[in-house]
Order: structure tokens, then sequence, then C-alpha cells
């Protein structure tokens, strides 16, 4: 029987959406088979042998999508191995105070859903686009300058991992 894993996303702007992308066709070509399909859309996890969920941090919390995803399939992401990754950090340089700030978040974030025991959690970098803003994130955002933090190398190391730790390694 095929081990399918399913790469769940929740995006506002499409640059969660664009990693998931990317992490599944890393994930194909070491062999597994994968669905992506954003979070809200997913009604059931039945056929599912693993789960990565994406999801950008916004003002210290998961997008709602993923807070619903979470809530919606608990019971059943309990018996399954899950990966998350959350996009935080979007300056460029690296700001180091910023990714150590997002990663606490991350963390403070996950200690929320205490039942969720994830094999893999990972921040990985953003993209701020200011022209896509909606209120009240387009007051927020000052003058800041558009900027990419995606790290597709990094991107691609960590997703080149997720087979084995979501045990669907051949």
């Amino acid at each position: 029987m095929a081990r399918t894993a399913l790469v769940a996303y929740a995006t506002t702007y499409g640059s969660t959406r664009e990693v998931a992308e990317a992490i599944a066709s890393t994930l194909r070509a070491v062999g597994v088979d994968v669905e992506v399909m954003p979070a809200r859309d997913v009604k059931r996890l039945d056929g599912y042998s693993a789960v990565v969920l994406g999801a950008p941090l916004i003002i210290h919390k998961l997008q709602k999508d993923a807070r619903n995803f979470l809530s919606r399939h608990q019971k059943t992401l309990k018996d399954l191995p899950v990966a998350v990754f959350v996009l935080g950090p979007c300056k460029e340089p690296r700001d180091e105070a910023e990714w150590h700030d997002c990663r606490e978040q991350f963390d403070k974030v996950l200690a929320e859903v205490g039942w969720l025991k994830p094999v893999a959690a990972e921040l990985l970098g953003g993209r701020f686009d200011p022209a896509l803003l909606k209120f009240p994130l387009n007051k927020m955002a000052g003058s800041e300058p558009a900027s990419d933090a995606r790290d597709w190398s990094a991107i691609e190391a960590w997703a080149t991992g997720l087979p084995a730790q979501l045990g669907l390694a051949s």
C-alpha cells in the first residue's frame, strides 16, 4: 500500500503555499507520494500516513486556517506523524534577534497545542510585501520595504530529512 503524505498549508498572501509546494516537490523527488492542499480545504485525513502543516506566524499566532485545521483534526493528528513549519522573519540580511524572537513565539504556539507532538518543527524565513497587506497589517507595516528571507536550500534540506522523521522512508 502506498504511503501518502499531506502537505497542508495556511497562507494569507501566497508565500506559505510556495514553500509548501517546494516541500512537496522535494518529498516527491525522494519517492514519497504527496498531496498539497490549503488547510482550510482539508475535510478528512483518511488515507494519509503523515501530515506536514505549514503556516505563517502573524502577530504571535499561527494564521487562522492553520489553527482551525489543528482544532478540526485534533483527534486524527494525535495518531499521525506530523511535521510543522512556520514562516517567520522576513528581513534580509538575517537579524538574529528577530529569528530568536520568532523561535520563541513558535515554541509558545506549539505549547498552546500541547496535544500535538510534531516529529519536526521548523522556523523558516518568510516574505514581506507591503503592497499585499490588508487591514490592520497594512497600518502596522509603516514604511518597511519588501523583502524575502526564504532560504530555498534550507527548505529543501529540511524537506529531504522529513521522510525518515515521518516514517515514510523506503
